[in-house]
């Protein structure tokens, strides 16, 4: 599960882009109990979900015309523009150039080959999310792809994630691992192939530690979100729900097995 010992590859940061960022703020404050920081006057409404005076998420209003409301997952980057360099080369495309974030880190934007979105965090004062893998914070993040196999490799080609097969019910899964070390202690994520579900999508979707995914899911159906699968238990994985929030953005939760 995620830590925040971050290597070349891991996820480092994670935000929201919200069309209405006091009403997004309202319903995870209810539904997982964060507190909502304004990063300041010159942030244009950019702020920090804390848990325990932790950060652990961020939220900022939608920039992009025709943009939807996303949870975007931003992977560590050692050296941004290499990394740019190998986004293009390796056939996914460039949202937004390279920034410096006001000292606190460089961001970029991509699209991979298939069409989700991701983003880079070069780490300044700013290293990533402050705490992971603890109740009501991020601990997985997964990749819905047409073709498992090309997006693997495409990122492969980025950060040199490692894999490891899983069967699943009518699929393979694939879980990730950073480049070094322990390849199950470094793991962070996994890949799935699409369902061919109506409004499927190639994406990320990050998963929050959840001691209880069936209250949680009834919190959020309760604040205006909507319970897309509701909770079951996964043998050897734990149990899992997968959510909306009023605006449209999609959210997982997991109990972990103890076992795991």
């Amino acid at each position: 599960m995620l830590g925040t010992d971050f290597q070349l590859g891991s996820p480092n940061w994670l935000d929201l882009g919200s069309p209405d960022t006091e009403a997004a703020a309202a319903f995870y404050g209810a539904v997982l109990g964060w507190q909502f920081v304004s990063a300041g006057p010159d942030a244009g409404g950019y702020g920090f979900f804390q848990a325990g005076g932790k950060t652990v998420a961020a939220l900022g209003p939608l920039t992009q015309e025709g943009a939807k409301s996303a949870w975007m997952i931003h992977f560590k980057a050692d050296d941004i523009q290499a990394t740019v360099a190998a986004i293009t080369a390796g056939g996914g495309t460039i949202r937004m150039e390279p920034m410096d974030v006001m000292g606190e880190g460089h961001l970029a934007q991509a699209t991979d080959p298939q069409g989700a979105e991701f983003a880079l965090w070069q780490p300044g004062k700013t290293v990533g999310l402050e705490t992971a893998s603890a109740p009501n914070t991020l601990l997985w993040v997964e990749l819905h792809a047409p073709d498992p196999l090309a997006a693997i490799a495409f990122y492969q080609g980025l950060f040199g994630w490692r894999t490891q097969d899983m069967p699943a019910p009518g699929m393979t899964y694939r879980v990730l691992s950073t480049k070094d070390g322990d390849q199950q202690d470094a793991s962070f994520g996994g890949v799935a192939p699409m369902g061919g579900g109506a409004g499927e999508q190639p994406r990320w979707v990050p998963y929050f530690y959840a001691e209880d995914a069936d209250a949680v899911s009834a919190a959020a159906a309760a604040n205006g979100g909507t319970v897309l699968m509701p909770a079951e238990d996964v043998p050897e994985v734990g149990r899992i729900a997968w959510l909306a929030d009023p605006f449209g953005a999609v959210f997982a939760l997991l109990k972990p097995d103890p076992r795991m």
